[in-house]
């Protein structure tokens, strides 16, 4: 990749339509942790998780028949696909591990620290740069979440604080991932190679961790829950994922991750109608956080933009 297509990304705006989809996804991503949580009585989580993956591959290999994707051509994106795959399998054992010893309210706050990890990961690797206005916007967004969730429960002992590193780690999986098909010849494989190629490595991996684990089915799921497995299958991983990869190689990755900060926001607003969590006076306060953070980091860099456009370099009299 080269380093004016990498500049042109990370100088690029989101646009309305951008916007609206990362919106979508994020609603879908918000309630498909609900959906996690509603059918962990009828399937366990690494158990769940494999399910989860074996009936998305074959949603993403029947897109890409339809669009006309050559999956199987060689294009130098098996070793690239095979690390991301690898990432992407760990990183949910992490995150369904995690959640066995954390709540939910804390890991998902801890799992939506993946943005920082891409900023970093884009900085260091990709050459995008980002001012002191998108460091500020990021932290603010964090800093909305986190009043949004609520102040941290009492009763934090050793195992929780383990949990919680868990989900930290998926989160940095999360975010090398992100970066891993930005950075290399992942970016101009189509959307559904690339996450094909996550979502078949995480079958064996998470099927290990659920033999590992000695979990299995005691009973036939019930209608409800498998409605709540195809919504994980079909629609989030087999169709929101591939739209989030489809993003990811046309725009800058760290301002893309940065949205995944309103997903939180919405899963406290879904648990409210739908488990009948409380929902704090502090909410108002850190959604406009949230928003204030994610129109910092989603304004143009000026030091990036200088660069390539020689009209910004016009002293201002």
């Amino acid at each position: 990749m080269s380093a004016t297509s990498t500049s042109s990304a990370a100088s690029r705006p989101l646009g309305p339509g951008a916007i609206a989809v990362i919106l979508v996804l994020c609603i879908s991503w918000a309630f498909n942790q609900i959906a996690v949580k509603l059918a962990l009585p009828e399937i366990p989580p690494m158990l769940q998780a494999t399910l989860r993956s074996a009936g998305a591959l074959p949603v993403l290999l029947l897109i890409a028949r339809v669009r006309g994707v050559r999956m199987f051509e060689r294009d130098g994106t098996l070793v690239p696909g095979l690390i991301a795959g690898t990432m992407f399998g760990v990183e949910f054992v992490l995150i369904y591990g995690g959640l066995l010893l954390t709540s939910a309210s804390r890991a998902v706050v801890f799992l939506y620290t993946a943005p920082f990890f891409v900023a970093l990961g884009s900085y260091r690797f990709l050459g995008e740069r980002l001012g002191a206005m998108q460091w500020s916007g990021l932290a603010l967004s964090f800093a909305g979440v986190a009043l949004a969730i609520g102040v941290p429960q009492a009763n934090v002992d050793r195992t929780v604080l383990l949990g919680d590193l868990m989900v930290v780690g998926g989160g940095l999986l999360w975010g090398a991932t992100t970066v891993v098909a930005k950075g290399t010849r992942l970016r101009f494989a189509p959307p559904e190679k690339a996450l094909s190629y996550q979502v078949a490595m995480s079958i064996p991996i998470l099927g290990a961790a659920a033999l590992l684990a000695g979990e299995r089915l005691h009973q036939v799921p019930s209608p409800f829950v498998i409605g709540l497995m195809a919504y994980q299958s079909i629609w989030v991983v087999g169709t929101t994922f591939t739209l989030w990869f489809a993003l990811v190689k046309a725009y800058s990755a760290s301002k893309l991750s940065a949205f995944t900060f309103i997903t939180p926001l919405f899963g406290v607003v879904a648990s409210y109608f739908i488990l009948h969590d409380a929902l704090t006076l502090a909410f108002g306060l850190a959604a406009v956080l949230v928003i204030i953070g994610l129109f910092l980091v989603n304004r143009p860099n000026r030091v990036v933009l200088a660069a390539t456009d020689p009209l910004l370099n016009v002293t201002k009299t």
